[in-house]
């Protein structure tokens, strides 16, 4: 029963952290640069992420080498996202530039559902997910119609 709730609960957290990630990379971005400030950014993440690997990390990083090399591009999406952050947020706002990103990776994880891309389960695209996604860029259409 509690695990039903922290998962929840810690994505609910991670949106919000994504949230407040975009305006403070934002501001950042338009005091250092785009790019400088995405390469801040990545750099502080970088070294939290060391910390907690070497104190608290229990797999095998030298496995690296046995996974495809198309999983490694993570860091590259991961990358591309802080950049286009940087970029949108202060032209047109948090809630603006999240709903488009959410918009956006519902589109794109129904295609890669239907087809189950990257070895994952197909769940196919029927009428119900289409009205969905329809609805989901009219209601983007609305949000940002001035």
């Amino acid at each position: 029963m509690l695990v039903k709730l922290i998962f929840p609960l810690l994505a609910l957290i991670g949106g919000m952290a994504l949230a407040t990630q975009g305006q403070v990379n934002g501001g950042l971005g338009k005091k250092v640069g785009v790019i400088e400030g995405s390469f801040i950014s990545f750099s502080i993440g970088t070294l939290v992420l060391l910390f907690i690997l070497l104190f608290f990390g229990n797999g095998n990083i030298s496995n690296i080498s046995q996974v495809p090399k198309w999983q490694l591009i993570g860091g590259l999406l991961g990358a591309f996202y802080v950049v286009v952050q940087v970029i949108v947020v202060p032209k047109i706002g948090v809630s603006a530039s999240l709903m488009a990103v959410i918009v956006g990776q519902i589109i794109l994880g129904a295609v890669i559902d239907h087809y189950g891309f990257f070895g994952g389960q197909r769940f196919p695209i029927d009428k119900q997910k289409l009205i969905a996604i329809v609805l989901l860029l009219f209601s983007l259409y609305l949000y940002m119609k001035k």
